[in-house]
């Protein structure tokens, strides 16, 4: 019994190493980070929507500005690493060996610090452009109203990387297609594989109708006088953001249904590691409290039967 637990635990141990030591996996936790700041921000707005009943980003011209970079910021890092991760499955599926040979951890950060760098760089005129005017925050600039009806929402966070994500997961598809008529890949990479071909799947389901519903607003000029029209459309809008929303808190599930071995580390991690502190600190607290009890009954007065 205590051998196949060693054993196990070794098991366990050797795969963190795994997954620590894969470029992929740095771009999960990439994505996880930002997807965190991204829901944290969201959070906080509707907190502060919901215990004010207006909207604080129409008032303090600090948070209009800031919230609107943070979920630039956060979106542009979030949707690069899916497309990095897609990438770098068609590199290490590859069967030619200097392709496959450019699929390492130092690319990984390099392409990671450079999109985080952009990212940063891209959402600077977000603070620059935004402005509260009649107790509406919003970009009134042309230029950047243009770009960011034309091009960000549609494009940037739209069309451009399912693109990219689509593109490179169908030529890792068939890589992987035919890796398997040829060599035995390891668990822990098919694994992966399927990790990225699955968050990619759903990454296009719900960007995708996000993306056309903001081309058709800005490019079919719903008529405002039309009020009926223009509840449909605000209705559809507000469905549509809610399921892209999802892109953000998506992630851990996908990962749990697609990867077994991500399933037992989770396991592991919940009930051996976080339970078992939990059961150590409490009974640490029962084993100082009860021996002390029956001194301080009798300190205070109280005889013990």
């Amino acid at each position: 019994m205590a051998s196949s637990t060693t054993i196990d635990i070794l098991r366990i141990s050797q795969t963190y190493k795994a997954f620590r030591n894969n470029q992929c996996v740095l771009y999960f936790v990439t994505e996880s980070i930002s997807n965190i700041c991204q829901l944290i921000i969201y959070f906080v707005i509707y907190v502060l929507i919901t215990l004010n009943d207006i909207d604080p980003g129409n008032s303090t011209l600090f948070w209009c500005k800031f919230r609107a970079m943070m979920i630039a910021l956060c979106t542009v890092i979030s949707f690069s690493t899916i497309c990095f991760s897609a990438c770098d499955q068609y590199l290490s599926t590859n069967l030619q060996f200097n392709i496959r040979k450019l699929s390492t951890t130092k690319l990984a950060q390099i392409l990671i610090f450079t999109a985080i760098v952009i990212s940063i760089l891209h959402a600077i005129p977000f603070a620059i452009f935004l402005e509260i005017r009649a107790s509406l925050c919003r970009v009134f600039n042309p230029i950047m109203s243009q770009y960011l009806s034309f091009f960000y929402y549609p494009i940037l966070s739209g069309l451009l990387p399912i693109f990219i994500a689509s593109l490179f997961s169908i030529l890792a598809y068939h890589n992987v297609r035919r890796i398997v008529r040829r060599i035995v890949r390891r668990r822990l990479d098919r694994q992966l594989t399927a990790m990225v071909l699955v968050r990619v799947i759903t990454f296009v389901i719900l960007t995708l109708p996000y993306a056309i519903q903001r081309m058709y607003t800005y490019l079919a000029k719903v008529d405002q006088s039309n009020l009926f029209l223009l509840a449909i459309n605000t209705l559809v809008a507000g469905i549509i953001s809610s399921f892209f929303n999802l892109n953000y808190a998506v992630s851990f599930y996908i990962f749990i249904a697609s990867s077994s071995r991500f399933r037992r580390q989770v396991k592991h991690i919940l009930l051996k590691n976080c339970w078992r502190r939990l059961k150590q600190r409490f009974s640490c607290n029962e084993n100082q409290i009860h021996p002390n009890m029956p001194t301080q009954l009798v300190d205070s007065g109280i005889e013990l039967q």
